[in-house]
């Protein structure tokens, strides 16, 4: 398997010049932002730890796999430590408040660093994402008690946490959750089994948190009689120190097709006397709390697209420098790298182009949620959470589909070498298969995308999103041949999602399922779009430097022709998808049953 170095140039580009990294140091609290050196220095360092610590272990654990001993689950060689490097070295505290030893730094950084950790080795990775969503499930919605108890330990890594949904019966249905509460005095006991749960338990830390959605006992059906526990492996003493073993445990591990070092449990609450567990929020109020933690690792899954294709992308680009195959059809001096065959050429470039796009959409969004989470006029701070919320599932489902489809490509870039597992690029493939289901399929993003976040305002956050990209087409330049070509496919793509903005405002009310059967090419179309525009504002600012003769020219040109590339193979099939969404259709929901 080839090595992972970090894109710095590029994620430094992105940061400083499309999403404005150091314009958050005007949000409160952010202040120690503008220092470039401190960003500059924590980018270098993460990457060195991605580099040498934690990509030597990705063939390895996906080799060797994570087992279960005597009702333990035992880490792959080598992650328990490298987690303790990583927890000691402060990373897991980065973007967390201070009051309870976080560091206090942007999100947008964040999701640079984590971008770092997915590609370097997703199955490590998968551990503190779900720690970080169950922070901050608990720092909005948990008791001053509950948090003086958890938030310390897991925002310094010491424990980690779990997000805990699914059930044999209940996949994305969490209405058919059977996991019940018994209150107590002090507490409830949980009762019930959980699948699918990522690092549901491990020997990499002291203690697990784990975050439960059970039946509040005096619920109402459905999902509004559920409520969100913590349930902690070993409960806590008054102290701080560890107590007695609480009734949870690992059943058994999911046998899988990739991901093979994240330990994927089955686990048992309360099969003896009843997990002790402890409320989070109100009764009948989980899935509000929990959606917190859901937006987060929903986010969180988008970017390991983005990652894992960069991972393809540098042992596609690596092998082709290496493998000499044919002559190229242009030049008749001999047999060559493969490099220079015009479709291998074609496959790197539409990889490369639909990466930065991807790295300029996740690391906009954590930028967005910086400002959702700091500015403080209310009306533009709630502007900045709806920005959040339509954008959410448009990350997590485009960016992981994409994701996989170049990761599919690199595959092929290999040849028949891409097939045999010691070259590592099935792995890449069959860890990033995974990325498209969980957190919710993709086709439950587009849903999502459409009923809650489309037509719940009547398409006002749409029309937001749609102003910001016709304002960036706005100051392009139309004598420059880049910036021409995505003004064309700009304008092109941005018409055709205000056309299905308003043909689904109009459908849905009175045929919701033939406006739904087009709702994956919508967000397939606003994906397109969405990194267009992103690359487009980028293409600004690369140009304005190539003027003024700052920077390095041969990186800010690539810049250039990659965007331009983006829009031509990529960007102009956005306007192509208004038929499928609305002719396509009613072809869907026509045929008959049998006929399938």
């Amino acid at each position: 398997m080839s090595d992972y170095a970090a894109p710095l140039e590029d994620m430094r580009f992105v940061l400083n010049h499309v999403v404005d990294l150091p314009a958050l140091s005007n949000l409160p609290g952010l202040n120690l932002m503008g220092e470039q050196d401190l960003i500059d220095q924590i980018l270098d360092e993460a990457s060195k730890f991605a580099g040498n610590v934690l990509a030597p272990l990705n063939q390895k654990g996906d080799t060797e796999g994570a087992r279960i001993e005597n009702g333990v689950v035992r880490a792959a060689e080598g992650y328990g430590e490298a987690y303790r490097q990583w927890a000691d070295a402060g990373w897991n505290s980065v973007p967390f408040g201070p009051d309870y030893g976080g560091q206090g730094l942007p999100w947008a950084l964040n999701t640079a660093l984590w971008e770092m950790w997915d590609a370097s080795n997703l199955a490590f990775s998968l551990c503190p994402l779900l720690t970080q969503g169950a922070i901050d499930a608990l720092e909005r919605n948990a008791t001053p008690a509950l948090k003086s108890v958890y938030l310390d330990k897991l925002i310094s890594g010491d424990w980690t946490g779990t997000m805990n949904l699914p059930e044999p019966q209940s996949g994305s249905d969490l209405g058919a959750i059977r996991a019940r509460s018994e209150k107590k005095a002090d507490h409830y006991l949980i009762r019930g089994q959980k699948i699918f749960i990522t690092w549901g338990d491990h020997d990499m830390t002291d203690n697990i948190i784990h975050l439960v959605l059970a039946r509040s006992p005096e619920g109402p059906p459905g999902t509004r009689g559920l409520s969100l526990f913590v349930v902690p492996k070993y409960l806590v003493n008054p102290d701080g120190s560890l107590g007695r073993r609480n009734d949870v445990r690992p059943v058994s591990l999911e046998n899988k097709i990739g991901i093979h070092a994240s330990p994927t449990c089955v686990m048992g609450f309360g099969e003896t006397e009843g997990a002790v567990g402890f409320l989070v929020g109100e009764e009948n109020h989980g899935i509000e709390c929990m959606f917190v933690m859901m937006n987060n690792a929903r986010l969180g899954v988008g970017l390991q697209g983005l990652a894992i294709a960069e991972r393809a992308y540098q042992q596609a680009v690596a092998f082709s420098r290496e493998r000499v195959q044919g002559r190229p059809i242009q030049d008749a001096k001999g047999v060559m790298p493969i490099i220079h065959h015009p479709d291998v050429r074609r496959m790197l470039l539409s990889m490369k182009a639909r990466i930065e796009a991807m790295r300029g959409l996740c690391y906009w969004v954590a930028a967005e949620l910086d400002r959702a989470n700091r500015i403080e006029d209310q009306t533009d701070r709630a502007a900045a959470q709806a920005m959040v919320d339509l954008m959410i599932p448009v990350v997590k489902a485009w960016c992981t589909d994409t994701g996989l489809a170049i990761t599919s490509t690199n595959v092929q870039v290999h040849g028949g070498m891409g097939f045999i597992e010691e070259t590592g690029a099935g792995q890449h493939y069959r860890d990033a298969r995974i990325t498209t289901i969980y957190e919710g399929t993709n086709g439950i993003q587009a849903m999502d995308l459409l009923s809650r976040k489309i037509i719940r305002d009547g398409g006002e956050t749409a029309k937001h999103f749609a102003a910001g990209v016709r304002g960036t087409i706005d100051g392009l330049n139309n004598r420059d041949l880049v910036q021409a070509s995505l003004i064309r496919h700009l304008s092109n793509g941005i018409d055709a999602f205000e056309n299905a903005v308003t043909w689904f405002t109009k459908c849905f009310g009175d045929n919701p399922g033939r406006a739904g059967a087009g709702a994956v090419p919508f967000l397939e179309m606003m994906g397109l779009v969405s990194g267009g525009w992103l690359l487009a504002r980028g293409t600004v600012k690369a140009q304005g430097m190539l003027d003024a003769g700052i920077g390095d020219a041969r990186f800010l040109k690539g810049k250039l022709s990659t965007a331009h590339y983006y829009a031509e193979a990529h960007l102009a099939q956005a306007s192509t998808l208004l038929d499928p969404i609305i002719g396509g259709s009613d072809v869907v929901m026509s045929m008959d049953d049998a006929q399938f």
